[in-house]
């Protein structure tokens, strides 16, 4: 396995649409591989693959169990997933590894229903709710050409943009 670098904002790749997984083969589940390994090496929760700059529509999420410890039992591996069903609302603070450092309130659905394909192709239904629903919809909305900092309102949204020109400033030096 292998650690893969992270896309950052303002990276124009993060914008693309991610095509559909047509292929479930060795070189996907070397890409999920690779995926994990970065994503806990850089402590994430999620990783689409659009983030380590392959337009696919494949994303992982690892939540940890009951205290927080990830592996591969608690791993959902998640292959062009459709959303069902989302009801109710919910306010959480956010991060992203593609805008590292940056962590913000925003609002999502409290529960959705996801369908979605694992590595070999088999479909799975799951209801998601709390972390786990944010997470799905964090996730998808890498897919779809979007960050959580767009899910900002205008001030919070200026005020991001002026701490991350600071933060950039302050990695170059």
């Amino acid at each position: 396995m292998a650690v893969l670098d992270i896309v950052t904002y303002p990276n124009k790749i993060l914008k693309e649409i991610s095509r559909p997984v047509e292929r479930f083969d060795k070189d996907l589940h070397k890409l999920l591989d690779d995926m994990y390994e970065t994503m806990l090496v850089k402590n994430g929760v999620g990783l689409a693959a659009i983030q380590v700059a392959v337009p696919i529509r494949a994303l992982l999420i690892d939540i940890g169990d009951e205290e927080g410890k990830q592996s591969k039992d608690t791993l959902i591996e998640v292959i062009n997933p459709e959303f069902l069903e989302w009801s109710g609302t919910q306010k959480d603070k956010e991060g992203c590894l593609s805008v590292p450092d940056y962590f913000d309130e925003v609002e999502r659905y409290e529960k959705v229903k996801v369908k979605f394909f694992d590595r070999f192709g088999k479909e799975h239904i799951m209801d998601a709710d709390g972390l786990l629903s944010v997470a799905f919809q964090h996730e998808t909305d890498h897919l779809d050409g979007h960050l959580f900092v767009e899910r900002l309102d205008y001030i919070k949204r200026k005020k991001f943009e002026k701490e991350w020109k600071k933060l950039l400033k302050k990695r170059k030096k």
